[in-house]
């Protein structure tokens, strides 16, 4: 097993140092559900909840969070992403909405916690603009499906 790559000797937090690696292509994918009452889920299809557009503005909020990932991840480098893509689906009969986030890079370092940021905050987002009607939503199964680039190169999740 590897060894955690956030300390050093001492068993002091510190920042990775990615000096000596390679620039590479470097993309991450996640994903993460939110469940909720089948009245918000209709109202959030149709367009009829009162703050606005919900998968409209969690998508945008989705692009933000991955930009800001350094800011937020204390340990986190902050990266130049050349893109981020957001896809929303949404199953009538669990009742709930499903979030995956796409982000590249091309440097030294992955991309893996800025996916994983804008799958989180989109789904606090949309949980933001609909609680005033569903309380008791839920936020489930956020983690990284596929990892490529780097030294460790292709990484996915077990089905």
């Amino acid at each position: 097993m590897s060894e955690f790559t956030h300390f050093d000797e001492r068993g002091r937090a510190v920042m990775v140092d990615v000096a000596d690696k390679d620039d590479t292509r470097r993309v991450a994918v996640a994903s993460g559900r939110i469940s909720m009452l089948p009245d918000t889920l209709t109202r959030i299809l149709g367009g009829q909840a009162a703050k606005g557009d919900v998968l409209g503005i969690a998508r945008i909020a989705a692009i933000q969070a991955t930009k800001r990932t350094a800011e937020l991840i204390p340990l986190c480098h902050p990266i130049a992403l050349t893109k981020v893509a957001v896809e929303f689906s949404h199953d009538e009969a669990e009742s709930s909405i499903a979030c995956r986030v796409t982000a590249e890079t091309v440097g030294k370092t992955g991309v893996e916690m800025e996916a994983l940021t804008g799958v989180s905050v989109a789904l606090l987002t949309i949980y933001d603009m609909c609680k005033a009607v569903d309380r008791g939503m839920t936020m489930s199964d956020i983690r990284l499906l596929e990892k490529q680039g780097g030294r460790s190169g292709h990484w996915r999740a077990p089905l």
